[in-house]
């Protein structure tokens, strides 16, 4: 999803949505005049010309990275209408430099700190000594930390409408899926709630790592298995991403529930209901890319 900042009473709303196709990415944004500004840019992908890119758990981590390239992208031209000036192009240093900024950020607060806090805990109470009550711990330290997170930038009123876009994000979709006419009226009737969303695939990331950190060594020291959380990232993503596919393909079947269920719920937080303008704006960017013949991603 991208955004836009524009100013309404002093205060910068969000006003953009992004739709990722198989070739193409459109992103469309409400300016501050009203009118809807639209970019699409046809997808120039690493997999076309590796092609073992493409293999299952290694695709999820390709796409995981290329949806965080095409976001900063989707945020540059979003905040260029929101100005309603032509801004130059974010160049690919200043890419890089955001991207390893959000990284780290993301390493920080989701794998580093939560480890920091079990080891503190480790060392206080016997109870969380072992290799699986301590990832344990680590793990719900992680969920702990994920939903601060949430509700703290949920305390920001322009994050609201952020939620908002992604409710109309998803309503849209579910329209398309569903054969309906894409319009407002359409749309309006699908929840903002979608099993195959970002939160969902985080949730899953979440469950899957206490798994796959669980396999490191308990004897190793603290900045061992630090490294070694960094290096298993592709790991986690290429496994979570096969299983939120999966668990959507069989989405009949109620033992595969439990792993649509959590990301589900999760999104209550980060959805809200969008107003009528908003799913128009979300149904602009869905259209154009519809226009490749092929279902967004």
């Amino acid at each position: 999803m991208g955004s836009a900042e524009s100013k309404i009473g002093g205060q910068a709303v969000i006003e953009g949505v992004m739709m990722r196709g198989p070739r193409v990415m459109t992103v469309a944004v409400r300016k501050p005049s009203g009118e809807i500004a639209l970019r699409k840019d046809r997808l120039s992908l690493l997999s076309d010309r590796w092609h073992f890119l493409k293999w299952p758990f290694l695709r999820g981590t390709v796409t995981l990275f290329g949806t965080l390239v095409l976001g900063i992208k989707a945020l540059n031209f979003s905040a260029q209408q929101a100005l309603e000036e032509d801004g130059e192009e974010i160049g690919p240093w200043a890419m890089a430099g955001t991207l390893i900024a959000a990284f780290g950020l993301a390493v920080f607060l989701f794998l580093l700190l939560p480890l920091w806090v079990t080891r503190l805990l480790e060392n206080r109470f016997s109870w969380v000594e072992g290799q699986w009550a301590f990832n344990l711990v680590d793990g719900i330290l992680r969920l702990v930390v994920f939903f601060l997170y949430l509700a703290a930038i949920s305390m920001a009123g322009d994050i609201r409408r952020i939620f908002q876009y992604h409710g109309a994000e998803h309503m849209s979709i579910h329209a398309m899926e569903a054969g309906e006419d894409l319009t407002v009226e359409g749309a309006r009737k699908y929840s903002p709630l979608h099993p195959r969303c970002g939160t969902s695939f985080l949730i899953i990331v979440m469950i899957i790592s206490i798994l796959v950190f669980a396999q490191i060594p308990q004897e190793w020291p603290l900045w061992s298995k630090a490294v070694w959380r960094i290096v298993l990232i592709p790991v986690i993503s290429g496994i979570s991403y096969e299983m939120l596919k999966f668990s959507d393909r069989h989405s009949g079947i109620w033992a595969l529930r439990f792993l649509i269920w959590p990301g589900l719920a999760v999104q209550r937080l980060t959805t809200r209901i969008p107003t009528d303008d908003q799913i128009e704006v979300a149904l602009v960017a869905l259209r154009e890319a519809l226009v490749e013949g092929k279902e967004p991603a």
